[in-house]
């Protein structure tokens, strides 16, 4: 994508959330150009993109306005869960999901996977890491064969310390912990901070993962309702926190997964302080942080963090490659149960990937990377949300990623997202319907897509067959 096509997406963005209104006027050519340190000729490219697209109107002398042709999407509205603490369920279906991931069924052709949350691992950006990685194996393979600090090797820790300075941390080396991936840090952290039976609080819509690490600790999960741009809804978690002894805070508070939202930063502080008012910790999954469209990337709720009471989990599975299984943990205050419980997981990481990420990092390999998958993925968005507001029922509600690659769409009611998935198999389309982001099953009539799969031809034939199995479904 080119400097004005991403600023042409960017602004399209703003208008869609409704951060311009029809009428409004939009900021100047020189403006933009100083704020996103850009040519004026670029600017000016990326207008002309969006009067093609009927987005902005020029007016002579004026500048540029928000057109009245523009019709803003409609974003999926605030959920409502069961506000108690609930048994979690759904692993059945999870699992049938991971296994359709590399599964064909009967022997039919895979046309497209949109089910899956993996990163685009084709970029060339990626070469100087598994060049690393082949050096690594080559040269030094001993390294991979014996026991390696059970916190992590010592370099990547030190690279990771910089990369959260981004987030507005401020973390030394010695308080990460690296895990196998981010879900092993999400059960570590659940493990650490409650008990069988305990309660936790999470989004609804959540990660399916997440649901599951509560299961698998014996933990009841409380489901709060989210708004698909802001997040988490602080009154119902104030009402809930109330009501219910709650242990722990479970959120995806930036780049939401399935959702996509970036919750504000005033409202990032506000939930810390109310986690601080009714002495809960807070786990904060930060796995897609880094593929923020936004630069610089946002805040986190670690961020604000005063007496470590926020432990924050993240991976390279979802920036670089989900096979390194390199993920990692800033515990704060619960550092000492962390690192038993993540001896007590799994003992050590792998080392070789360590080194290489480590090396690839301070290298710039890592910068140069994400900032070329955050133009790709912005312009993915664009293209899926387009297919579906084309091919999809007129009242599809679509939710508008802030990052990362999967967006959330709520159907009406009267269609249901499970037997729309299992209808699709049929044609070699793979889909992650809303029932395994819940605990309880909710969320039939929604699905969660993958933006990146395959090609953009594929993807939109893909589109256009499921908006006719949709209708299908009525008949």
């Amino acid at each position: 994508m080119t400097l004005y096509e991403s600023l042409a997406c960017e602004l399209k963005a703003q208008i869609d959330r409704g951060l311009f209104e029809e009428g409004d006027k939009l900021p100047s050519v020189r403006q933009l150009s100083k704020e996103h340190h850009v040519s004026i000729a670029t600017v000016q490219e990326a207008y002309r993109v969006l009067e093609s697209q009927m987005y902005v109107e020029a007016k002579p002398k004026s500048g540029y306005f928000v057109s009245s042709n523009t019709t803003l999407n409609n974003t999926p509205k605030m959920t409502k869960p069961p506000q108690r603490p609930m048994d979690v369920s759904q692993w059945e279906d999870v699992l049938n999901m991971l296994l359709n991931t590399f599964n064909k069924d009967n022997g039919i052709e895979t046309r497209c996977q949109f089910q899956h949350a993996m990163p685009n691992m084709t970029a060339k950006t990626l070469k100087p890491l598994t060049k690393r990685l082949h050096e690594l194996t080559k040269n030094r393979p001993l390294d991979g064969m014996v026991y390696g600090d059970v916190k992590g090797d010592h370099n990547l820790r030190k690279q990771l310390s910089r990369l959260t300075a981004a987030s507005g941390c401020r973390l030394q080396s010695d308080e990460f912990i690296v895990t196998s991936g981010c879900q092993e840090a999400l059960s570590v952290c659940l493990r650490a901070v409650a008990n069988a039976g305990d309660v936790i609080v999470v989004e609804s819509p959540g990660f399916y993962g997440a649901m599951q690490a509560i299961k698998g600790a014996n933990l009841k999960a409380l489901e709060i309702p989210t708004d698909s741009e802001t997040g988490l809804s602080l009154d119902a978690l104030k009402l809930a926190l109330d009501q219910w002894p709650v242990k722990a805070i479970l959120v995806a508070p930036t780049v939401n997964n399935p959702q996509g939202f970036v919750m504000p930063d005033d409202k990032k502080k506000a939930l810390y302080d109310m986690a601080r008012e009714y002495d809960v910790a807070i786990i904060e999954d930060d796995i897609y942080g880094d593929i923020a469209y936004s630069y610089p990337r946002p805040r986190t709720v670690k961020s604000f963090d005063e007496d470590g009471r926020v432990l924050l989990c993240s991976s390279f599975s979802k920036t670089l490659a989900p096979g390194f299984r390199v993920g990692w943990i800033a515990p704060g205050s619960f550092r000492n149960k962390v690192l038993h419980a993540k001896y007590v997981s799994s003992s050590m990481c792998p080392t070789l990937p360590q080194l290489a990420i480590a090396s690839y990092i301070e290298q710039g390999g890592y910068d140069k990377h994400i900032r070329a998958m955050r133009h790709y993925y912005l312009s993915a968005r664009e293209a899926l949300r387009s297919d579906i507001k084309r091919y999809f029922p007129y009242d599809t509600c679509v939710s508008y990623p802030q990052g990362g690659y999967v967006l959330w769409v709520e159907l009406n009611a009267k269609y249901d997202a499970v037997k729309l998935a299992d209808k699709a198999k049929e044609y070699g389309i793979y889909i992650a319907p809303g029932q395994l982001f819940s605990a309880t099953g909710k969320y039939r009539n929604c699905l969660r897509f993958n933006f990146i799969d395959g090609t953009q031809e594929v993807r939109t034939q893909s589109i256009k067959l499921l908006g006719e199995l949709i209708e299908s479904l009525t008949q």
